[in-house]
């Protein structure tokens, strides 16, 4: 495939009809380049706008709001005979999955596959393009509205050349990955994607995520747990942002403080309209979790000063791993994953230290780490 051969001009489809003669064509092919146009900035969930197909010759964009019978291209995004490439896909795969219940697979997300063939990490898709195929694209249209019809354009221009390239692209990082023997590398991280996608972490697991949760024991993180599974639950419910309910430092707060009456509720972002509908329930959350008895266990001290140092040592060792494997130190291991090592009594391998990555920087690292803690 060349460039000469790719028509970038934007084809719309806007009927079930022709959704569903596209789709038995594409579903003979052994790969197809999708992305989407989504908005977000007042809901919990993204409002799907448009699907783009790019076939490699063509590049379709499938009108959502207008087509009736989405089934077809739903059937094509999990059979599993064709693979879709996509780039950066995780809020993509969370817009199918809203969109039609499904999540594709397999997927081959040439962000990822860029880094593995030691392009960088985290490259946006414009500089992937042009660092494989010399070619220059627009960017006037990140912010526009795609749920407005009729689209611009300018718009329908942006999104088509969001998967004209893809397939060639596809292409050329394929068999770079092959030569490098990196291809099941590649497929074991795309599939942790859409497991991820399909499984999304509980309600329940919410409050790991707020900044300092550790200064909090006992009955106090049990509050923290219950309050952020709630607000978790209630925006998905409302479909409002978790900060529009209500912010996680407002959370931390009332786990803090554990306030028993009404009068002790009101604090600076809990006051007015937000206090009046939800203080009544939020103080019932409070009062329930200081009666449990199954409390969530502790959650790990910042850094001392001991561990900030093997910190360091590790993460230097880390890139080392990295440089001598010729790959991204980040695509390699996270900051996160350094600090547990560190901070575990007794460290041990898990989550994406597993797979690939455990010779290539697990097992590495866990060594090096017993052999700081014996020196």
């Amino acid at each position: 495939m060349s460039k000469q051969l790719v028509d970038t001009r934007p084809i719309w489809i806007d009927s079930s009809a022709q959704l569903a003669e596209l789709c038995a064509r594409w579903r003979e092919q052994s790969a197809v380049a999708l992305d989407t146009e989504f908005m977000r900035s007042r809901t919990f969930f993204p409002l799907p706008a448009l699907v783009q197909i790019g076939d490699g010759k063509h590049s379709y964009l499938i009108d959502n709001l207008a087509i009736e019978d989405l089934e077809p291209l739903r059937e094509l995004l999990l059979d599993t005979r064709v693979v879709k490439v996509m780039h950066s896909c995780s809020e993509d795969l969370e817009t199918l999955e809203r969109l039609l219940g499904a999540v594709p697979e397999p997927i081959f997300d040439t962000q990822i596959a860029a880094a593995m063939t030691n392009m960088g990490a985290g490259l946006g898709y414009a500089a992937t393009v042009h660092n494989l195929l010399q070619i220059e694209l627009p960017k006037s249209e990140t912010r526009s509205d795609w749920l407005q019809r009729p689209l611009s354009e300018s718009q329908k221009n942006y999104a088509a050349l969001d998967v004209a390239w893809l397939p060639l692209v596809y292409g050329m990082l394929l068999k770079r990955l092959r030569e490098l023997g990196r291809l099941e590398w590649l497929q074991e991280d795309c599939a942790a994607l859409v497991q991820s996608a399909r499984n999304p972490e509980p309600p329940e697991l919410y409050y790991l995520r707020v900044k300092g949760a550790w200064r909090l024991r006992g009955k106090q993180l049990a509050a923290l747990q219950d309050l952020c599974a709630w607000r978790e639950r209630e925006a998905r419910q409302l479909d409002v942002p978790r900060n529009h309910l209500l912010k996680e430092n407002i959370c931390l707060s009332l786990a803090q403080d554990m306030p028993k009456y009404a009068a002790t509720l009101p604090r600076p972002g809990l006051e007015g309209k937000t206090l009046r509908l939800y203080g009544d329930t939020l103080l019932q959350i409070i009062t329930r979790a200081a009666e449990r008895e199954d409390l969530p266990p502790l959650l790990p001290q910042p850094l001392n000063r001991q561990q900030g140092d093997a910190l360091k040592l590790l993460k230097k060792k880390a890139g080392q791993l990295a440089e001598s494997a010729e790959l991204p130190p980040e695509i390699l291991v996270r900051k996160k994953e350094l600090e547990a090592l560190v901070q575990a009594g007794k460290p041990q391998l898990d989550g994406r230290l597993l797979g690939w990555r455990q010779a290539v920087a697990g097992e590495p690292l866990l060594k090096y780490l017993t052999q700081l803690r014996n020196s």
